[in-house]
């Protein structure tokens, strides 16, 4: 089966959405983490131990997860408008944010504000998905790829405004809720779904079982469950391992936060031509290169902690690159081989599930960072694309991948 010309398929108006709800997702999702990038400032004006700052981190992950399965089991993106959910979670996770700097003086408010972060961006990130892929069937790949490379290049956005703002922690962390009440106004103002939306569903609580019921939405969230071990660990604690490598270096603490961005940021070039590949090449092919180099970073990344900061930066570069450049391309599958009546049903689940992973992963690099050190500690992080590609390359060969990227696989 091939595919026809984007023209044939697909509706006018389709890239301006792309343009501007990725716009949306870039400003919303750079709350996540407006924490952990001033959280060195906040370990010393507060007296934190580490393991506190972590939770920073870890408080957001929960949160996103509970948000995530509420908005699961009530099918939420599905029976109401996932544009209204975006504008609304967008303006109540800018709040929480936001109180963190005006109200916040200590950890215990500091990660229950963080808890609800990732509480509301639960209704930002699975909702996003599901308008895009309202608009868009030949090119979904590459659509959903550019969305996440958004998102992606949001993550670092914190780090980026820690650079330029230093010790001001509260300017950066009010920064980022600017930018989240801004993308809630572009997407009120201009983002509506597109004519391959369904009609809203009925409330049904067993889609919540009847996803992992089809073997190819199954199999498609284990390669995502694998992919999702590795990306947030390696988000997390990479800034931290740049940080330490540039000190010993003797290079300003500006320059590591900068580095940290431009790493996370490189995902979203990833995304973009990863999306690209994924529509011409096959989505499981592509995920399955992504998480090879991916998992071959997790080994070599620690050979490079204390040597000319141009190499570390450039394997760190590569590991962002690849890292999360399959993401967009399990969520594309997902809404290829599900009930679309459930789509956003199954996006938030599968979504749910692997974030709860990521808590897991972020919080093994430094319970085991004293005994293996940097360079070896990321080496725990590469079991999860492994097994993610024994999941696609499974895929790849069933008879449901032909409705994969049209035939595609």
């Amino acid at each position: 089966m091939t595919a026809g010309p984007p023209s044939a398929v697909d509706p006018p108006g389709r890239w301006r959405v792309l343009v501007l709800l990725s716009l949306a997702e870039l400003l919303a999702m750079s709350l996540w983490f407006s924490a952990s990038a001033v959280s060195p400032l906040l370990k010393a004006e507060w007296g934190l131990a580490d393991s506190t700052a972590t939770w920073l981190t870890l408080s957001v992950q929960l949160g996103f997860v509970a948000g995530t399965l509420a908005s699961a089991v009530l099918n939420l993106p599905d029976v109401f408008a996932p544009r209204q959910l975006v504008v609304g979670a967008s303006l109540l996770g800018a709040g929480a944010n936001a109180g963190l700097a005006l109200f916040a003086h200590g950890p215990a408010a500091a990660l229950v504000l963080r808890f609800l972060t990732g509480f509301w961006l639960a209704g930002v990130y699975p909702p996003g998905m599901k308008i895009l892929a309202t608009w868009f069937k030949a090119r979904r790949g590459l659509a959903l790829g550019v969305l996440i490379g958004a998102l992606t290049l949001g993550k670092g956005v914190p780090y980026l405004a820690n650079a330029v703002f230093g010790s001001a922690w509260r300017a950066t962390l009010l920064a980022t809720s600017a930018g989240a009440v801004a993308a809630a106004l572009v997407v009120f103002l201009f983002v509506r779904e597109g004519p391959f939306a369904p009609a809203p569903a009925r409330f049904d609580p067993t889609q919540v079982a009847k996803v992992f019921a089809n073997r190819g939405v199954r199999l498609a969230s284990f390669g995502y469950f694998g992919h999702m071990w590795e990306l947030y660990a390696m988000w997390t604690w990479i800034p931290v391992m740049l940080r330490a490598s540039f000190a010993l270096r003797g290079l300003p603490h500006a320059a590591a936060e900068a580095a940290a961005f431009l790493v996370i940021g490189s995902g979203a070039a990833g995304c973009v031509l990863a999306g690209l590949a994924a529509d011409r090449a096959g989505r499981t092919l592509v995920t399955s290169a992504a998480m090879a180099v991916s998992g071959a970073c997790c080994v070599a990344i620690g050979f490079c902690y204390g040597g000319p900061p141009l190499v570390l930066l450039a394997v760190a570069a590569v590991w962002g690159f690849s890292v999360v450049a399959d993401s967009a391309q399990f969520s594309a599958a997902v809404t290829e081989l599900g009930d679309a009546a459930y789509m956003g049903t199954a996006l938030t689940i599968q979504t749910s599930i692997g974030f709860f992973l990521t808590a897991v992963s972020i919080d093994l690099v430094p319970t085991f960072l004293p005994a293996l050190s940097w360079r070896w500690v990321f080496v725990l992080l590469a079991p999860g694309p492994a097994l993610g590609v024994l999941a696609m390359l499974r895929l790849r060969s069933l008879p449901e991948a032909v409705k994969i990227a049209q035939g595609r696989r």
